[in-house]
């Protein structure tokens, strides 16, 4: 939360915090750089010690956004956008080269919104059971596993506490998280993709945290994908407000009536599928390093 606004994306809450992303040199212990990958816009933003955290309001580490300036519909784009995925997750250093990968899919398969992590679970390539069951025509195969835990409101559990305990059967080297976000622009609704090795809050986006998943609490590295879907209305009004040029009020009149209001595209359904495709594809593509996303495609068709 800053001042009175949610906000999951990183290089937004840079951009809050100093004005603009392009400038690195106004807050201490935090680092900005502009770039592309495969043609799309790319920003790091390193947030480097304490004084960073508090600046930003999240943790050490580094942040990887993309912006997909239009959502790909066409194969080709499909391709691209997930080609730049997989370098997103390859350039960060938590992500080991060899060893079972645990992909887990957060949120509610019947809340469209929040269906952008289950939806990529099942967009995956998955090998475990290829390489254990038929270990000699799939050695090449790196082990892959995929996870959709559901919500505490259906199973009666934590998200954290079922991917904890597979994890202790599992043992896993490395855990990828994706989830749903909440942007503080609609313009980065469906537009944007962060990629972070701090781990995640499942739920904190709309308000609901729960038990984290991060390195500390499960005891291997975490990276976390993530999507924005939904603008938090009281976000939304601070910020129009402010584009009109009313700023004196206080911001917590939108949290009290309607603080559970969020706004997401009408079109929503098609544009999770569509980028749910593009993460399974590339995180696919970055795990399984002898394939290419056009390989990863045609085992996953």
């Amino acid at each position: 939360m800053t001042n009175g606004r949610k906000i999951d994306l990183a290089l937004e809450a840079k951009e809050f915090a100093e004005g603009s992303a392009e400038k690195t040199s106004r807050l201490s212990g935090v680092k900005a750089e502009e770039d592309t990958v495969f043609g799309l816009p790319l920003t790091r933003v390193k947030i480097l010690d304490q004084e960073g955290e508090a600046a930003l309001g999240k943790p050490k580490g580094t942040y990887l956004t993309l912006d997909l300036e239009e959502l790909p519909r066409d194969r080709e784009e499909i391709l691209r956008t997930a080609r730049a995925v997989a370098a997103m997750l390859e350039e960060l250093p938590g992500l080991p080269q060899e060893g079972l990968v645990l992909v887990t899919g957060l949120g509610n398969r019947r809340v469209t919104p929040d269906a952008i992590g289950p939806k990529t679970a099942d967009a995956l390539l998955v090998t475990r059971h290829l390489v254990q069951t038929l270990p000699e025509p799939f050695a090449s195969l790196r082990p892959v596993a995929a996870l959709a835990p559901g919500v505490t409101g259906s199973t009666g559990m934590e998200s954290g506490e079922i991917i904890g305990s597979v994890i202790k059967k599992l043992k896993p080297v490395c855990l990828i998280a994706v989830d749903a976000l909440a942007a503080r622009r609609q313009e980065r609704v469906c537009r944007t993709i962060q990629i972070a090795d701090t781990g995640i809050v499942p739920g904190s986006g709309v308000g609901n945290a729960r038990m984290a998943l991060d390195e500390k609490s499960l005891g291997i590295p975490v990276i976390a994908v993530g999507v924005p879907t939904v603008v938090d209305a009281g976000t939304l009004c601070l910020d129009l407000l402010e584009d009109a040029g009313q700023k004196d009020f206080d911001p917590s009149i939108f949290r009290g009536e309607g603080a559970e209001w969020f706004v997401t595209p009408r079109n929503v359904d098609s544009q999770v599928d569509i980028l749910s495709r593009v993460l399974g594809l590339g995180i696919s593509t970055a795990l399984h390093v002898d394939f290419s996303v056009e390989d990863v495609e045609k085992w996953t068709s």
